[in-house]
């Protein structure tokens, strides 16, 4: 009865029409999610598509079902969006990095010490909104890129973000000045989220995860991921660098 029950639940599910995902534009990590979310539901025969948007935009767009879900947020994004559900099981996490000028004499070595100076941080990434809390000297902007920008030019002491994308974006700017610290201020965890609306369709990608961490198979999807992620980004920044 229960298999029965679990294949009337998975052919209703893939019955339905083509769904439709958003994720945090600007963001290397959100990226890497774009190229592994939609093979996890390959396993399920489900073709997605994804449009990249700024956070506060994208969180809009998937707590009132206008898409259905998100590909990538944290632990708590849940607490606070009700009407998104998480997937259960993580399949890619983040680390919560501060990124100061060499020689700076900036000491950070928990994240009570960030109240010392001034921060910035991509607008509506939930991850350095809940680290920043309370606090007052914090600026958001748009793109890593512009975070790393204004610390090399002095206006700000600190920039925050995830230690793969603040690394990146050093690349694609050759600035080799500012560095991460020693250890990141948090490691978090990466959820999917889908909207109430579709509830059925959570413990069945969740299983796919499970079957995929298991085998090796995400791991390996991952990585491939990884490395397209940053050789399309450096592709982008040659062909934007004039002759």
């Amino acid at each position: 009865m229960k298999i029965f029950v679990v294949f009337l639940l998975f052919t209703t599910v893939c019955s339905a029409s083509e769904y439709h995902f958003v994720s945090i534009n600007n963001l290397i990590e959100q990226e890497i999610g774009r190229l592994v979310i939609p093979q996890i539901y390959r396993k399920l025969g489900i073709d997605i598509t994804i449009t990249p948007l700024p956070a506060k935009r994208a969180q809009l767009e998937a707590t009132s079902g206008k898409s259905d879900g998100e590909i990538m947020r944290i632990y708590n994004y849940g607490e606070e969006n009700p009407t998104t559900i998480r997937v259960p099981t993580p399949y890619y996490n983040l680390e919560t990095m501060a990124f100061i000028k060499k020689n700076a004499g900036i000491e950070i070595t928990k994240k009570e010490d960030l109240g010392k100076y001034k921060i910035v941080k991509v607008r509506g990434v939930k991850h350095t909104n809940n680290i920043t809390q309370g606090l007052i000297n914090v600026s958001d902007v748009d793109s890593t890129e512009q975070m790393m920008w204004l610390v090399e030019k002095g206006m700000v002491d600190v920039a925050l973000t995830n230690t793969i994308d603040g690394l990146m974006a050093l690349r694609i700017l050759n600035i080799d000045d500012i560095v991460p610290l020693d250890a990141p201020l948090a490691t978090l965890d990466l959820f999917h989220y889908i909207h109430e609306s579709h509830k059925d369709l959570v413990p069945l990608v969740d299983n796919i995860i499970k079957e995929m961490l298991a085998s090796g198979e995400l791991a390996s999807i991952i990585k491939s991921a990884e490395k397209k992620v940053i050789t399309l980004s450096v592709a982008t920044l040659n062909n934007t660098i004039p002759n």
